[in-house]
Order: C-alpha cells, then structure tokens, then sequence
C-alpha cells in the first residue's frame, strides 16, 4: 500500500461514517478510527520507509448532528413489529385511503398496513389497542421480520 492509497483510504473512511477500518497484510497493518488521530501500528511498505499518519478530519457536522439530537423516550408506548419480510404498504391502493394515521385509535383486529411477501397481500392487523403515535416506515418501503412498524401509546 502506498501514501497516495493511505491517504485515499483515511478520506474514504472520514466521509463514509465508519468509526475504526483495520487493514492488515504481510508485513503491514493500519488502524484508522474517526474523529480522532489516525493510528498506523508497525506500517512500514516495501521501500522500508515508515509512514507518517495525519490527523482524520472530523466527520461533517451534518453526519454528527443526529447523534446530538435528543433520544426520544419510547418505553412508555407499545412497538407493533413486522411479522414478515415483505413490502409495506399504507393503504390497498394509491387511490384508498390509508389503513392508521397518527393520532388513529385502534384496537384488537384493526387493519395498520399490508405487507406483500412473494405477490401476496397480508393485511397486518392490530393486537393492542390504544392511539398510533407514530409511523415508522415509508410507503412501499421494504421490512425486515421483526422491524418496528408503529408506535402506539396503550389504552
């Protein structure tokens, strides 16, 4: 590896939001974390010269700033998780009206969403009651089995 790849590799990582790459070959390792000082442990390349790391830039304010924001406390509301990998989706179709809004009361047997898993349409109902407080996924978004669909605050 040479400083040209070294240095393309420390800008690569600062941008990309990871926070500590390890590359280790023959008889070369490195260790880059970000938001600190860039570390190289025994480095040295084929010519015998050791290597000199830069200080990493911290990541852009924009990448920082959600991990300031305030958590929002959650515990008090009940989590409605996705039985199923598949697609979500609000409503039956663009045209209808949407299953739950935020602020809907819902209860026991309530239609939320639908979920499409291999061309089929399994509609998701609900198995509290209470009021949706919010919507965790996006219009035909795709879920995970076990993924957080909506909050509820029980009743």
């Amino acid at each position: 590896m040479d400083i040209k790849q070294i240095q393309d590799l420390i800008r690569f990582v600062s941008k990309s939001g990871v926070n500590e790459v390890s590359i280790e070959q023959e008889n070369f390792k490195i260790t880059i974390k970000t938001n600190q000082v860039a570390t190289i442990v025994n480095a040295t390349i084929p010519e015998g010269q050791p290597l000199i790391a830069a200080p990493v830039q911290a990541a852009p304010a924009a990448i920082a700033a959600p991990a300031a924001a305030p958590v929002e406390d959650t515990s008090k509301y009940v989590t409605i998780k996705s039985p199923m990998i598949g697609t979500f989706y609000r409503s039956a179709s663009p045209d209808k009206p949407l299953f739950a809004n935020v602020g809907d009361e819902i209860k026991p047997g309530s239609v939320l969403c639908i979920i499409e898993a291999m061309k089929l349409f399994n509609e998701i109902e609900s198995e509290v009651s209470g009021r949706i407080v919010k919507v965790l996924v996006d219009n035909a978004s795709p879920v995970e089995y076990d993924q957080p669909l909506f909050l509820v605050e029980p009743m």
